[in-house]
Protein backbone atom coordinates (compact mmCIF):
# COMPACT_ATOMS: atom_id res chain seq x y z
CA UNK A 1 0.00 0.00 0.00
CA UNK A 2 2.75 2.37 0.85
CA UNK A 3 4.36 1.53 -2.60
CA UNK A 4 1.41 2.50 -4.34
CA UNK A 5 1.06 5.71 -2.31
CA UNK A 6 4.37 6.91 -3.27
CA UNK A 7 3.75 6.10 -6.88
CA UNK A 8 0.83 7.97 -6.82
CA UNK A 9 2.05 10.83 -5.29
CA UNK A 10 5.26 10.69 -7.55
CA UNK A 11 3.03 10.69 -10.50
CA UNK A 12 0.70 13.46 -8.90
CA UNK A 13 4.48 15.78 -9.14
CA UNK A 14 5.17 14.94 -12.37
CA UNK A 15 1.59 15.68 -14.00
CA UNK A 16 2.38 19.48 -12.13
CA UNK A 17 6.17 19.67 -13.33
CA UNK A 18 4.60 18.84 -17.25
CA UNK A 19 1.64 20.87 -16.68
CA UNK A 20 4.03 23.70 -15.87
CA UNK A 21 7.08 22.79 -18.26
CA UNK A 22 3.89 22.48 -20.85
CA UNK A 23 3.03 26.25 -20.14
CA UNK A 24 6.30 27.93 -20.79
CA UNK A 25 6.98 25.55 -24.00
CA UNK A 26 3.49 26.55 -25.91
CA UNK A 27 4.78 28.90 -28.66
CA UNK A 28 2.25 31.71 -27.65
CA UNK A 29 3.75 32.11 -24.41
CA UNK A 30 7.48 31.79 -25.30
CA UNK A 31 6.58 34.74 -28.18
CA UNK A 32 5.26 36.55 -25.43
CA UNK A 33 8.07 36.24 -23.30
CA UNK A 34 10.67 37.75 -25.70
CA UNK A 35 8.36 40.32 -26.76
CA UNK A 36 7.88 41.53 -23.13
CA UNK A 37 11.54 41.45 -22.20
CA UNK A 38 12.27 43.33 -26.07
CA UNK A 39 9.54 45.96 -24.98
CA UNK A 40 9.86 46.59 -21.07
CA UNK A 41 13.89 45.43 -20.51
CA UNK A 42 13.24 42.06 -18.74
CA UNK A 43 15.72 39.41 -18.93
CA UNK A 44 13.95 37.02 -21.43
CA UNK A 45 16.21 34.19 -19.18
CA UNK A 46 14.58 35.32 -16.07
CA UNK A 47 11.11 35.37 -17.65
CA UNK A 48 11.47 32.08 -18.99
CA UNK A 49 12.82 30.55 -15.23
CA UNK A 50 9.57 32.58 -13.59
CA UNK A 51 7.05 30.68 -16.39
CA UNK A 52 8.45 27.35 -15.20
CA UNK A 53 7.32 27.93 -11.61
CA UNK A 54 3.68 29.33 -13.11
CA UNK A 55 1.02 26.55 -11.38
CA UNK A 56 -2.20 27.19 -14.09
CA UNK A 57 -5.46 27.60 -12.32
CA UNK A 58 -7.81 25.94 -14.29
CA UNK A 59 -10.66 26.25 -12.14
CA UNK A 60 -10.77 29.99 -12.95
CA UNK A 61 -12.15 29.45 -16.14
CA UNK A 62 -14.84 27.69 -14.82
CA UNK A 63 -15.82 30.91 -12.87
CA UNK A 64 -15.48 33.08 -15.77
CA UNK A 65 -17.88 30.86 -18.02
CA UNK A 66 -20.61 30.99 -15.10
CA UNK A 67 -23.56 32.13 -16.69
CA UNK A 68 -24.44 36.28 -15.35
CA UNK A 69 -27.40 35.98 -12.77
CA UNK A 70 -28.77 39.43 -12.72
CA UNK A 71 -29.87 40.04 -8.70
CA UNK A 72 -32.93 42.73 -8.29
CA UNK A 73 -32.10 45.24 -5.87
CA UNK A 74 -33.87 44.19 -3.10
CA UNK A 75 -32.10 40.77 -3.08
CA UNK A 76 -28.41 42.65 -3.60
CA UNK A 77 -28.63 45.46 -1.09
CA UNK A 78 -28.58 43.46 2.21
CA UNK A 79 -25.23 41.64 1.16
CA UNK A 80 -23.47 44.90 1.66
CA UNK A 81 -26.03 47.89 3.34
CA UNK A 82 -26.15 45.77 6.56
CA UNK A 83 -24.92 45.96 10.39
CA UNK A 84 -21.91 43.77 9.82
CA UNK A 85 -20.51 46.66 7.28
CA UNK A 86 -21.94 49.72 8.86
CA UNK A 87 -20.48 48.74 12.41
CA UNK A 88 -16.97 47.70 10.48
CA UNK A 89 -16.84 51.07 8.71
CA UNK A 90 -17.97 53.13 11.37
CA UNK A 91 -15.03 51.61 13.33
CA UNK A 92 -12.58 51.46 10.74
CA UNK A 93 -13.26 55.40 10.38
CA UNK A 94 -13.00 56.24 14.05
CA UNK A 95 -9.99 54.52 14.08
CA UNK A 96 -7.85 56.37 10.94
CA UNK A 97 -9.76 59.59 11.63
CA UNK A 98 -6.96 61.63 11.02
CA UNK A 99 -5.21 60.11 8.23
CA UNK A 100 -8.98 59.85 6.31
CA UNK A 101 -9.85 63.33 6.92
CA UNK A 102 -6.17 64.34 5.75
CA UNK A 103 -6.27 62.25 2.66
CA UNK A 104 -9.78 63.15 1.73
CA UNK A 105 -8.72 66.85 1.78
CA UNK A 106 -5.79 65.93 -0.41
CA UNK A 107 -7.81 64.37 -3.35
CA UNK A 108 -11.27 66.22 -2.40
CA UNK A 109 -13.18 63.60 -2.43
CA UNK A 110 -16.10 61.90 0.40
CA UNK A 111 -14.44 60.40 3.14
CA UNK A 112 -17.37 58.03 3.55
CA UNK A 113 -17.49 57.30 -0.19
CA UNK A 114 -13.78 55.87 0.17
CA UNK A 115 -14.45 54.15 3.15
CA UNK A 116 -17.57 52.94 2.09
CA UNK A 117 -15.93 51.04 -1.19
CA UNK A 118 -12.55 49.57 0.65
CA UNK A 119 -15.83 48.00 3.08
CA UNK A 120 -17.91 46.58 0.21
CA UNK A 121 -14.58 45.33 -1.52
CA UNK A 122 -12.77 43.78 0.94
CA UNK A 123 -14.56 44.32 4.55
CA UNK A 124 -11.02 46.29 5.15
CA UNK A 125 -8.85 43.16 4.02
CA UNK A 126 -10.77 40.41 5.15
CA UNK A 127 -11.45 38.91 1.87
CA UNK A 128 -8.77 39.98 -0.31
CA UNK A 129 -8.69 36.55 -1.96
CA UNK A 130 -5.73 34.08 -1.64
CA UNK A 131 -4.57 33.19 -5.54
CA UNK A 132 -1.19 33.77 -6.42
CA UNK A 133 -2.29 36.98 -9.05
CA UNK A 134 0.63 35.82 -11.61
CA UNK A 135 -0.99 32.01 -11.77
CA UNK A 136 -4.70 33.31 -12.37
CA UNK A 137 -3.12 35.92 -14.87
CA UNK A 138 -1.70 33.82 -16.77
CA UNK A 139 -4.51 31.06 -16.95
CA UNK A 140 -6.87 33.41 -18.41
CA UNK A 141 -4.11 35.30 -21.00
CA UNK A 142 -3.16 31.66 -22.38
CA UNK A 143 -6.41 29.73 -21.62
CA UNK A 144 -9.47 32.15 -21.90
CA UNK A 145 -9.59 33.38 -25.82
CA UNK A 146 -12.60 35.35 -24.91
CA UNK A 147 -10.42 38.04 -22.84
CA UNK A 148 -6.71 36.70 -23.75
CA UNK A 149 -6.02 40.13 -24.94
CA UNK A 150 -6.85 42.05 -21.74
CA UNK A 151 -5.62 39.62 -19.23
CA UNK A 152 -2.08 39.29 -21.33
CA UNK A 153 -1.57 43.09 -20.97
CA UNK A 154 -3.10 42.97 -17.48
CA UNK A 155 -0.02 40.43 -17.17
CA UNK A 156 2.71 42.64 -18.48
CA UNK A 157 1.13 45.67 -16.21
CA UNK A 158 1.95 42.88 -12.67
CA UNK A 159 5.42 42.02 -14.43
CA UNK A 160 5.93 45.57 -14.33
CA UNK A 161 4.23 46.38 -10.95
CA UNK A 162 6.38 43.49 -9.08
CA UNK A 163 9.43 45.05 -10.57
CA UNK A 164 8.84 48.31 -9.49
CA UNK A 165 7.58 47.00 -5.88
CA UNK A 166 10.86 44.88 -6.18
CA UNK A 167 8.68 42.11 -5.07
CA UNK A 168 9.11 38.38 -6.13
CA UNK A 169 6.42 38.32 -8.83
CA UNK A 170 4.94 34.93 -6.99
CA UNK A 171 4.43 36.22 -4.07
CA UNK A 172 1.22 38.80 -4.45
CA UNK A 173 -1.96 37.00 -3.66
CA UNK A 174 -5.51 38.39 -5.07
CA UNK A 175 -8.51 37.11 -6.58
CA UNK A 176 -9.56 34.72 -8.97
CA UNK A 177 -9.20 37.60 -11.77
CA UNK A 178 -5.76 39.22 -10.29
CA UNK A 179 -7.46 42.09 -8.13
CA UNK A 180 -5.31 42.76 -5.37
CA UNK A 181 -5.79 44.19 -1.71
CA UNK A 182 -8.40 46.48 -0.27
CA UNK A 183 -9.27 48.57 -2.76
CA UNK A 184 -9.19 44.92 -5.49
CA UNK A 185 -7.13 46.71 -7.98
CA UNK A 186 -6.45 44.88 -11.42
CA UNK A 187 -2.30 45.26 -12.21
CA UNK A 188 -3.26 48.37 -14.62
CA UNK A 189 -5.67 50.24 -11.75
CA UNK A 190 -2.66 49.50 -9.72
CA UNK A 191 0.20 51.23 -11.57
CA UNK A 192 -1.97 54.40 -12.28
CA UNK A 193 -4.05 54.84 -9.11
CA UNK A 194 -2.07 52.99 -6.23
CA UNK A 195 -0.32 55.69 -3.70
CA UNK A 196 2.40 55.12 -0.80
CA UNK A 197 1.04 57.52 1.25
CA UNK A 198 3.08 56.46 4.27
CA UNK A 199 6.14 56.72 1.60
CA UNK A 200 7.96 53.64 2.74
CA UNK A 201 8.97 52.60 -0.79
CA UNK A 202 5.92 50.24 -1.43
CA UNK A 203 2.04 51.31 -2.28
CA UNK A 204 1.12 48.38 -0.25
CA UNK A 205 -2.62 48.38 -0.49
CA UNK A 206 -2.72 44.66 1.34
CA UNK A 207 -0.98 45.52 4.81
CA UNK A 208 -1.23 49.41 5.00
CA UNK A 209 -4.39 51.02 5.76
CA UNK A 210 -3.40 54.64 4.80
CA UNK A 211 -1.95 53.30 1.36
CA UNK A 212 -5.17 51.44 0.88
CA UNK A 213 -7.33 54.56 1.29
CA UNK A 214 -5.25 56.84 -0.18
CA UNK A 215 -5.37 55.11 -3.18
CA UNK A 216 -9.48 54.31 -3.35
CA UNK A 217 -9.16 58.25 -2.86
CA UNK A 218 -6.62 58.38 -5.66
CA UNK A 219 -9.19 56.37 -8.14
CA UNK A 220 -12.12 58.58 -7.32
CA UNK A 221 -10.02 61.96 -7.92
CA UNK A 222 -8.82 60.61 -11.36
CA UNK A 223 -12.46 59.65 -12.55
CA UNK A 224 -13.51 62.81 -11.70
CA UNK A 225 -15.40 63.47 -8.26
CA UNK A 226 -16.89 66.60 -7.62
CA UNK A 227 -16.37 68.42 -4.47
CA UNK A 228 -20.41 68.31 -3.01
CA UNK A 229 -21.57 66.53 -6.53
CA UNK A 230 -24.83 65.02 -6.57
CA UNK A 231 -24.80 61.13 -6.55
CA UNK A 232 -28.65 59.91 -7.54
CA UNK A 233 -32.16 60.83 -7.04
CA UNK A 234 -35.57 59.30 -7.30
CA UNK A 235 -37.55 60.19 -10.55
CA UNK A 236 -40.69 59.14 -12.32
CA UNK A 237 -40.82 58.47 -15.92
CA UNK A 238 -43.30 58.12 -19.42
CA UNK A 239 -42.90 57.49 -22.82
CA UNK A 240 -41.32 56.00 -25.71
CA UNK A 241 -37.55 56.83 -24.60
CA UNK A 242 -37.00 55.41 -21.26
CA UNK A 243 -35.98 51.78 -22.46
CA UNK A 244 -33.39 53.65 -24.52
CA UNK A 245 -32.62 55.47 -22.11
CA UNK A 246 -32.05 53.04 -19.46
CA UNK A 247 -29.66 50.45 -21.90
CA UNK A 248 -27.58 53.73 -22.09
CA UNK A 249 -26.81 53.60 -17.83
CA UNK A 250 -23.33 54.15 -18.61
CA UNK A 251 -22.76 56.84 -20.66
CA UNK A 252 -23.16 60.73 -19.49
CA UNK A 253 -24.92 61.94 -22.69
CA UNK A 254 -27.82 63.77 -21.69
CA UNK A 255 -28.20 66.80 -19.02
CA UNK A 256 -31.08 66.73 -16.74
CA UNK A 257 -33.29 69.17 -18.66
CA UNK A 258 -32.34 66.96 -21.76
CA UNK A 259 -33.85 63.96 -20.09
CA UNK A 260 -37.20 65.96 -18.71
CA UNK A 261 -38.13 66.42 -22.50
CA UNK A 262 -37.61 62.66 -23.45
CA UNK A 263 -40.11 61.91 -20.17
CA UNK A 264 -38.45 61.57 -17.06
CA UNK A 265 -39.82 63.97 -14.09
CA UNK A 266 -37.53 65.22 -11.22
CA UNK A 267 -39.51 64.32 -7.92
CA UNK A 268 -37.16 67.03 -5.96
CA UNK A 269 -35.56 69.62 -6.97
CA UNK A 270 -32.43 69.04 -9.79
CA UNK A 271 -29.89 71.16 -11.25
CA UNK A 272 -30.99 71.31 -14.83
CA UNK A 273 -27.21 71.69 -16.14
CA UNK A 274 -25.65 68.53 -14.89
CA UNK A 275 -25.15 65.50 -17.04
CA UNK A 276 -27.13 62.31 -15.50
CA UNK A 277 -27.62 58.89 -16.06
CA UNK A 278 -30.91 57.00 -15.57
CA UNK A 279 -31.56 53.52 -14.21
CA UNK A 280 -33.88 51.37 -12.29
CA UNK A 281 -34.06 49.10 -9.33
CA UNK A 282 -36.46 46.68 -8.46
CA UNK A 283 -37.12 47.48 -4.82
CA UNK A 284 -39.27 44.98 -3.94
CA UNK A 285 -40.60 42.26 -6.05
CA UNK A 286 -42.65 43.56 -8.70
CA UNK A 287 -41.62 47.40 -7.72
CA UNK A 288 -39.72 49.08 -10.19
CA UNK A 289 -38.38 52.60 -9.07
CA UNK A 290 -36.65 55.33 -10.94
CA UNK A 291 -33.04 57.00 -10.41
CA UNK A 292 -30.92 59.66 -12.33
CA UNK A 293 -27.31 59.19 -11.45
CA UNK A 294 -25.06 62.49 -11.40
CA UNK A 295 -20.95 63.07 -12.21
CA UNK A 296 -20.40 61.36 -8.70
CA UNK A 297 -23.00 58.05 -9.00
CA UNK A 298 -21.22 57.83 -12.49
CA UNK A 299 -17.60 58.11 -11.44
CA UNK A 300 -18.30 54.81 -8.67
CA UNK A 301 -19.41 53.16 -11.82
CA UNK A 302 -15.94 53.25 -13.24
CA UNK A 303 -14.55 51.44 -10.41
CA UNK A 304 -17.30 48.82 -11.08
CA UNK A 305 -19.54 48.95 -13.65
CA UNK A 306 -22.66 48.49 -12.06
CA UNK A 307 -25.60 50.71 -10.96
CA UNK A 308 -26.55 48.03 -8.15
CA UNK A 309 -22.98 48.50 -6.53
CA UNK A 310 -22.79 52.44 -7.24
CA UNK A 311 -26.02 52.40 -5.43
CA UNK A 312 -24.94 50.11 -2.38
CA UNK A 313 -21.90 52.04 -1.92
CA UNK A 314 -23.22 55.50 -1.84
CA UNK A 315 -26.18 54.03 0.56
CA UNK A 316 -23.25 52.10 2.82
CA UNK A 317 -21.58 55.77 3.00
CA UNK A 318 -24.42 57.80 4.40
CA UNK A 319 -25.26 54.78 6.62
CA UNK A 320 -21.62 54.66 8.18
CA UNK A 321 -21.55 58.55 8.22
CA UNK A 322 -24.42 58.60 9.86
CA UNK A 323 -23.14 55.95 12.92
CA UNK A 324 -19.95 57.53 12.91
CA UNK A 325 -21.72 60.62 13.69
CA UNK A 326 -23.96 58.98 16.66
CA UNK A 327 -20.33 57.61 17.83
CA UNK A 328 -18.45 61.31 17.86
CA UNK A 329 -18.55 61.90 21.55
CA UNK A 330 -17.87 58.32 22.81
CA UNK A 331 -14.78 57.38 24.63
CA UNK A 332 -12.08 56.17 21.23
CA UNK A 333 -11.78 52.51 22.10
CA UNK A 334 -10.13 51.56 18.11
CA UNK A 335 -9.97 47.81 19.84
CA UNK A 336 -14.13 47.62 20.87
CA UNK A 337 -15.99 46.67 18.03
CA UNK A 338 -18.52 49.54 17.26
CA UNK A 339 -22.78 48.85 18.34
CA UNK A 340 -25.18 50.83 15.67
CA UNK A 341 -28.55 50.28 15.38
CA UNK A 342 -30.52 49.73 11.90
CA UNK A 343 -34.37 49.94 10.93
CA UNK A 344 -35.41 46.71 9.03
CA UNK A 345 -37.02 47.88 6.23
CA UNK A 346 -40.71 47.21 6.07
CA UNK A 347 -41.89 45.20 3.04
CA UNK A 348 -44.76 47.15 1.63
Amino acid sequence: MNKLLAILFLSCVCLVANADQALVNRAEVQEYIASTAREHGFSEAELTNLFTRIQPRPQILDIFERPATARPWYVFRPNFVNKKRIDAGAAFWRKHEKEIAEISRAYQVDPAVVVAILDVETLFGKNMGNFRVLDVLSTAAFDYPRRAEFFRKEMTEFLLLARGEKQDPLSFRGSYAGAMGWPQFMPSSFRAYAVDWDRDGRHDIWNTPVDAIASAASYLAQHGWLVDGDTFAPVNVEGEHIAGLIADKFNLHYTVAELMQKGVSPISELKTDQKAVLFVLETEPGQMKYYLGFNNFYVITRYNKSTLYATAVLELAQAIREARMRLASAPANPDKPVKTATKKKKRV
